[in-house]
């Protein structure tokens, strides 16, 4: 049985329930968080925004993960890639432990930008650009935005391909604050971690408070109610040729949330791809079956695959 951890070990700036993490890489990974505070066109002030690098390489990579979520995401896919891979993790505008300014709408444009000063910043080379769900169809934004920056794409269970949806247009008072109530509720947080998992075995105390711990942050709900009334991404179908890059997509083969149909769609799509499929894998395979995504991306950039 590990020691207790005190809440002195971990940042200061994340929220105190931090202290009930169990699992060894979640209690790594957020005691490793880093903010720094990042100067923007978006708002006069600096944003603070939280982020984590570990390991070296000529290339770096940096991960961005899906909605309402934090970059503890990646924290099993960690310990599999950077010893061998300069891995980063970045929590996009209004998610995550990031600030959420006020006076500052959350958008996809808002988000891009962001991203675009966090990589002029801190990065300031080309950089592999990976990211699971939504972070997915923010990494092709971002790609066929600023080229220069992206080497190459990572995809996983990546969104897209949808057109925008039109509900969150219609949220006004108190609609709004009904539905962020309603995704605040840790029943309905869990069964959606079940649908997103292939094996529920892994929807852990440890894991529900993970995928939680940012609604602890301020400005949670006005942030997210933002960014949904901005109709969040539509279809990146037509521009997907025009991404030079190589790509690599990632899909477990349960996926309950997105399904499967749009993996192939992304290869067809996509002028220089590979696509590697995860068995008994649901929505994340990034958490479930870290070790074998590892060792893809790995075979991936070393031209092993």
């Amino acid at each position: 049985m590990r020691s207790p951890v005190s809440l002195s070990s971990f940042p200061s700036f994340l929220p105190p329930e931090v202290i009930q993490l169990t699992e060894e890489t979640s209690i790594q990974m957020a005691q490793q968080i880093q903010r720094i505070a990042l100067k923007t066109p978006l708002c006069d002030a600096p944003i603070g925004t939280c982020y984590t690098q570990q390991g070296q390489s000529n290339t770096p990579l940096l991960l961005l993960q899906g909605f309402d979520s934090s970059l503890l995401e990646f924290r099993r896919l960690l310990p599999y890639l950077a010893p061998q891979q300069e891995t980063w993790t970045v929590d996009l505008l209004g998610f995550g432990f990031c600030d959420r300014p006020p006076e500052l709408p959350i958008d996809t444009e808002a988000l891009k930008i962001h991203l675009y000063h966090f990589w002029k910043t801190c990065i300031q080379r080309p950089m592999i650009l990976g990211g699971a769900s939504m972070g997915g169809a923010t990494a092709l934004d971002f790609a066929l935005t600023y080229p220069q920056a992206v080497e190459k794409l990572i995809l996983l269970d990546s969104a897209g391909l949808a057109k925008r949806p039109i509900m969150g247009k219609f949220l006004f008072p108190p609609l709004e604050r009904w539905a962020t109530d309603f995704l605040r509720s840790p029943k309905v947080r869990e069964s959606i971690s079940r649908k997103a998992y292939y094996d529920p075995r892994f929807v852990t105390p440890d894991a529900n408070l993970c995928a939680a711990l940012h609604l602890a942050c301020p400005r949670w709900s006005e942030a997210l109610i933002s960014f949904t009334k901005s109709g969040g991404y539509g279809s990146f179908v037509k521009f997907l040729p025009q991404i030079q890059q190589q790509a690599l997509i990632i899909w477990g083969k349960n996926d309950q949330i997105l399904g499967t149909k749009d993996a192939p769609i992304f290869a067809q799509k996509l002028p220089n791809n590979q696509l590697i499929w995860i068995d008994q894998c649901g929505h994340v395979p990034h958490l479930e079956q870290p070790q074998k995504v590892a060792q893809a991306i790995l075979n991936w950039l070393s031209g092993a695959c």
